[in-house]
Protein backbone atom coordinates (compact mmCIF):
# COMPACT_ATOMS: atom_id res chain seq x y z
CA UNK A 1 0.00 0.00 0.00
CA UNK A 2 1.53 3.32 -0.98
CA UNK A 3 2.18 5.69 1.90
CA UNK A 4 3.06 8.70 -0.22
CA UNK A 5 1.35 11.83 1.04
CA UNK A 6 0.62 10.43 4.53
CA UNK A 7 1.67 12.77 7.32
CA UNK A 8 3.22 10.40 9.90
CA UNK A 9 3.53 13.09 12.55
CA UNK A 10 -0.15 13.93 12.25
CA UNK A 11 -1.10 10.24 12.44
CA UNK A 12 0.99 9.78 15.65
CA UNK A 13 -0.60 12.92 17.13
CA UNK A 14 -4.14 11.66 16.36
CA UNK A 15 -3.38 8.19 17.78
CA UNK A 16 -1.88 9.71 20.95
CA UNK A 17 -4.77 12.17 21.37
CA UNK A 18 -7.36 9.43 20.87
CA UNK A 19 -5.55 7.25 23.43
CA UNK A 20 -5.47 10.06 26.01
CA UNK A 21 -9.15 10.91 25.47
CA UNK A 22 -10.04 7.20 25.74
CA UNK A 23 -8.07 6.81 28.97
CA UNK A 24 -9.70 9.90 30.50
CA UNK A 25 -13.14 8.61 29.45
CA UNK A 26 -12.40 5.19 30.95
CA UNK A 27 -11.39 6.93 34.18
CA UNK A 28 -14.69 8.84 34.32
CA UNK A 29 -16.56 5.56 33.86
CA UNK A 30 -14.40 3.59 36.32
CA UNK A 31 -14.46 6.04 39.27
CA UNK A 32 -18.22 5.80 39.98
CA UNK A 33 -18.10 2.05 39.40
CA UNK A 34 -15.25 1.56 41.90
CA UNK A 35 -16.84 4.00 44.38
CA UNK A 36 -20.00 1.87 44.31
CA UNK A 37 -17.98 -0.92 45.95
CA UNK A 38 -17.14 1.25 48.97
CA UNK A 39 -19.59 1.46 51.90
CA UNK A 40 -21.66 4.64 51.98
CA UNK A 41 -21.11 7.32 54.61
CA UNK A 42 -24.34 6.18 56.26
CA UNK A 43 -23.13 2.57 56.36
CA UNK A 44 -19.78 3.66 57.80
CA UNK A 45 -21.54 5.76 60.45
CA UNK A 46 -23.72 2.82 61.53
CA UNK A 47 -20.67 0.85 62.63
CA UNK A 48 -18.74 3.82 63.98
CA UNK A 49 -18.17 4.16 67.73
CA UNK A 50 -20.66 6.33 69.63
CA UNK A 51 -19.29 8.87 72.11
CA UNK A 52 -21.45 10.00 75.06
CA UNK A 53 -21.05 12.53 77.84
CA UNK A 54 -22.48 10.75 80.91
CA UNK A 55 -21.84 13.60 83.37
CA UNK A 56 -25.47 14.77 83.22
CA UNK A 57 -26.91 11.25 83.66
CA UNK A 58 -28.67 11.22 87.04
CA UNK A 59 -28.46 8.26 89.42
CA UNK A 60 -31.16 5.76 88.49
CA UNK A 61 -31.55 7.21 84.97
CA UNK A 62 -31.32 5.12 81.77
CA UNK A 63 -30.15 6.65 78.50
CA UNK A 64 -30.74 4.80 75.20
CA UNK A 65 -28.59 5.25 72.09
CA UNK A 66 -28.25 3.47 68.75
CA UNK A 67 -25.07 1.62 67.78
CA UNK A 68 -24.82 -0.74 64.79
CA UNK A 69 -28.60 -0.86 64.53
CA UNK A 70 -28.98 -1.97 68.16
CA UNK A 71 -30.43 -0.11 71.14
CA UNK A 72 -27.77 0.31 73.82
CA UNK A 73 -28.77 1.35 77.34
CA UNK A 74 -26.49 3.28 79.68
CA UNK A 75 -27.77 3.07 83.24
CA UNK A 76 -26.28 5.05 86.11
CA UNK A 77 -26.81 2.84 89.15
CA UNK A 78 -27.07 4.00 92.74
CA UNK A 79 -24.97 2.53 95.58
CA UNK A 80 -28.22 0.99 96.91
CA UNK A 81 -28.82 -0.74 93.57
CA UNK A 82 -25.30 -2.19 93.59
CA UNK A 83 -25.80 -3.53 97.13
CA UNK A 84 -28.90 -5.44 95.99
CA UNK A 85 -27.11 -7.31 93.16
CA UNK A 86 -25.86 -10.25 95.30
CA UNK A 87 -29.31 -10.68 96.87
CA UNK A 88 -30.90 -11.78 93.59
CA UNK A 89 -28.20 -14.36 92.72
CA UNK A 90 -30.32 -17.36 93.84
CA UNK A 91 -33.08 -16.33 91.39
CA UNK A 92 -30.78 -15.96 88.36
CA UNK A 93 -29.92 -18.47 85.63
CA UNK A 94 -26.30 -17.30 85.18
CA UNK A 95 -25.38 -15.03 88.13
CA UNK A 96 -21.64 -15.12 87.35
CA UNK A 97 -22.19 -14.43 83.62
CA UNK A 98 -20.23 -17.51 82.56
CA UNK A 99 -22.48 -18.21 79.53
CA UNK A 100 -23.06 -14.64 78.41
CA UNK A 101 -21.86 -12.54 75.47
CA UNK A 102 -19.69 -9.84 77.02
CA UNK A 103 -16.12 -8.56 76.96
CA UNK A 104 -13.86 -10.17 79.60
CA UNK A 105 -13.65 -6.87 81.51
CA UNK A 106 -17.38 -7.14 82.23
CA UNK A 107 -17.31 -10.58 83.82
CA UNK A 108 -17.90 -9.34 87.34
CA UNK A 109 -20.93 -8.87 89.55
CA UNK A 110 -21.72 -5.39 88.19
CA UNK A 111 -20.90 -6.50 84.59
CA UNK A 112 -19.16 -3.17 84.09
CA UNK A 113 -15.85 -1.32 83.86
CA UNK A 114 -17.14 1.11 86.48
CA UNK A 115 -19.81 -0.44 88.74
CA UNK A 116 -21.81 2.80 88.69
CA UNK A 117 -22.48 2.51 84.92
CA UNK A 118 -24.16 -0.44 83.22
CA UNK A 119 -23.70 -0.35 79.43
CA UNK A 120 -25.93 -3.03 77.95
CA UNK A 121 -27.47 -4.15 74.67
CA UNK A 122 -31.18 -3.65 75.35
CA UNK A 123 -32.41 -6.45 73.04
CA UNK A 124 -33.85 -9.45 74.88
CA UNK A 125 -31.75 -12.56 74.27
CA UNK A 126 -34.93 -14.54 73.54
CA UNK A 127 -36.32 -12.91 70.38
CA UNK A 128 -34.88 -9.40 70.42
CA UNK A 129 -37.70 -7.32 71.93
CA UNK A 130 -36.66 -4.28 73.98
CA UNK A 131 -37.31 -4.90 77.71
CA UNK A 132 -38.86 -2.16 79.82
CA UNK A 133 -36.75 -0.61 82.55
CA UNK A 134 -38.52 -1.16 85.90
CA UNK A 135 -36.27 0.35 88.60
CA UNK A 136 -38.80 0.17 91.45
CA UNK A 137 -37.95 -2.30 94.22
CA UNK A 138 -40.84 -4.38 95.53
CA UNK A 139 -43.39 -6.91 94.31
CA UNK A 140 -44.46 -6.46 90.68
CA UNK A 141 -47.24 -8.17 88.71
CA UNK A 142 -44.57 -10.22 86.94
CA UNK A 143 -42.25 -10.94 89.93
CA UNK A 144 -42.91 -11.15 93.65
CA UNK A 145 -39.22 -10.74 94.60
CA UNK A 146 -38.19 -7.72 92.48
CA UNK A 147 -35.13 -5.61 93.20
CA UNK A 148 -35.36 -3.55 90.02
CA UNK A 149 -34.25 -4.43 86.52
CA UNK A 150 -35.64 -5.08 83.06
CA UNK A 151 -38.88 -6.82 82.07
CA UNK A 152 -39.56 -7.94 78.50
CA UNK A 153 -43.29 -7.54 77.75
CA UNK A 154 -43.13 -9.77 74.66
CA UNK A 155 -42.54 -13.11 76.41
CA UNK A 156 -42.07 -12.16 80.09
CA UNK A 157 -38.28 -12.52 80.38
CA UNK A 158 -36.76 -10.72 83.36
CA UNK A 159 -33.28 -9.31 84.03
CA UNK A 160 -31.78 -7.75 87.12
CA UNK A 161 -30.03 -4.35 87.36
CA UNK A 162 -26.88 -5.92 85.86
CA UNK A 163 -28.80 -7.38 82.91
CA UNK A 164 -28.58 -10.93 84.32
CA UNK A 165 -31.48 -13.19 83.35
CA UNK A 166 -33.83 -14.77 85.89
CA UNK A 167 -34.50 -18.52 85.99
CA UNK A 168 -37.65 -19.93 84.38
CA UNK A 169 -38.04 -17.37 81.58
CA UNK A 170 -37.67 -17.83 77.80
CA UNK A 171 -34.46 -15.76 77.49
CA UNK A 172 -31.49 -18.17 77.49
CA UNK A 173 -28.70 -15.79 78.52
CA UNK A 174 -27.97 -12.47 80.18
CA UNK A 175 -28.31 -9.26 78.17
CA UNK A 176 -25.23 -8.70 76.00
CA UNK A 177 -22.57 -6.18 76.97
CA UNK A 178 -21.10 -4.32 73.96
CA UNK A 179 -17.46 -3.28 73.75
CA UNK A 180 -17.01 0.12 75.41
CA UNK A 181 -14.47 2.24 77.23
CA UNK A 182 -14.08 5.59 78.99
CA UNK A 183 -11.96 8.35 77.48
CA UNK A 184 -12.12 10.19 80.79
CA UNK A 185 -14.36 10.25 83.86
CA UNK A 186 -17.35 11.62 81.93
CA UNK A 187 -16.91 10.41 78.33
CA UNK A 188 -18.03 6.94 77.33
CA UNK A 189 -17.29 5.39 73.92
CA UNK A 190 -19.49 2.51 72.78
CA UNK A 191 -17.80 0.26 70.23
CA UNK A 192 -14.20 0.49 71.50
CA UNK A 193 -12.73 -1.76 74.18
CA UNK A 194 -10.36 -0.24 76.75
CA UNK A 195 -6.66 -0.26 75.84
CA UNK A 196 -5.16 -3.63 76.62
CA UNK A 197 -8.56 -5.36 76.76
CA UNK A 198 -9.27 -8.26 74.41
Amino acid sequence: MPTDGVNKKRRRFLVATTSVVGAVGAGFVAVPFIKSWLPSAKAQAVGAPVQLDVSSLKAGQLLKVQWRGQTIGVLRRTPETLKLLPEVDPYLRDPESLESDQPPFAQNEARALKPEYLVVNMHCTHLGCIPQFVPQVGPQPFEEHWDGGFFCPCHKSKYDMAGRVYKGVPAPTNLRIPPYSFIDGNTLVIGVNPKGAV
